[in-house]
């Protein structure tokens, strides 16, 4: 016996909807075409269920199960658009050299162009990771959350190598856009917050986190607490930038206090360049075998 795909039925009763009342109800139409349906609160648990296998189908057709996750501040420029910035900064103070907020806009243009290192390493890092694949049996792909600043970097040096990366956008109250250079059939976007973490983590054979704020801060915890728990496999952490993170967390004092052990620091690893990063990756990660 075959069955009608779902497809069919549906085009059918398209097809076939009759003009009267009972057809034209919303009670009549078929549940998973039923969209106000399928947006009440009963049917979160569904929309869970879909928001994860959607994605993890998607992958599956496309041969992805081993990824290196890299995180950052999605505020991050690329060095040309920083300087660019500073010049017109520093242009507008000349013509207003007592005005404050020039003043202070000329301050944050320079802070700019120093954070925009870490922009072109995570670009740098991204076209190490991709360049691999085309050698490896099981290829590592980038993963990202798929907006600005250091997502886009690291999607964009995989794009510029030539490779295939994944952005996970998640819908937020301002809008984030995904960025340009994620393969689109790699493109997803997330409601929930933890399916989102959930993917981040299911294929993740690395973690390369970059200066950043509240975002990058709870993926690193969230990893770090699932790896110390023993939930998950340990992978490697690697914290980009060790004057940052030293200046941001003071892991030292998490010790002293008695709230982590001293193990725990092993956990995390630091790196300051990409090649350094890259090194790091091909020394320590291990993938799968079948």
């Amino acid at each position: 016996m075959t069955f009608f795909t779902t497809k069919e039925d549906i085009d059918y009763h398209v097809t076939h909807l009759k003009n009267n009342a009972q057809m034209q109800s919303s009670a009549y139409r078929l549940a998973y075409e039923d969209f106000d349906f399928m947006m009440r609160d009963e049917l979160r648990p569904l929309r869970l269920q879909l928001e994860l296998l959607k994605p993890e189908i998607t992958m599956s057709e496309h041969g992805i199960t081993s990824t290196v996750v890299i995180f950052g501040s999605a505020r991050t420029l690329d060095t040309v658009t920083a300087q660019v910035n500073l010049n017109k900064a520093t242009e507008n103070l000349a013509k207003n050299p007592d005005d404050k907020i020039y003043k202070q806009a000329l301050l944050n243009a320079k802070q700019d162009v120093q954070k925009s290192y870490y922009y072109e390493q995570a670009r740098a890092l991204g076209s190490l990771i991709a360049n691999d694949n085309s050698e490896q049996e099981k290829p590592l792909f980038v993963v990202t959350g798929g907006g600005s600043g250091i997502m886009e970097a690291a999607n964009r040096g995989a794009s510029e190598a030539g490779g295939k990366s994944m952005g996970f956008n998640i819908v937020l109250p301002k809008e984030q856009m995904p960025n340009p250079y994620i393969t689109p059939e790699l493109c997803f976007q997330f409601h929930y917050f933890s399916i989102r973490k959930m993917h981040f983590l299911m294929r993740a054979k690395a973690l390369v986190a970059f200066p950043g704020g509240f975002g990058t801060l709870d993926e690193v915890f969230d990893a770090l607490t699932l790896i110390q728990t023993k939930k998950i496999r340990r992978v490697p952490v690697i914290l980009f930038g060790k004057s940052y993170w030293n200046r941001i967390i003071n892991f030292n004092a998490l010790v002293d206090e008695g709230a982590i052990s001293s193990e725990d620091l092993d956990l995390i690893l630091y790196a300051e360049t990409a090649i350094e990063a890259y090194n790091l990756l091909n020394e320590l990660i291990v993938v799968d075998s079948d």
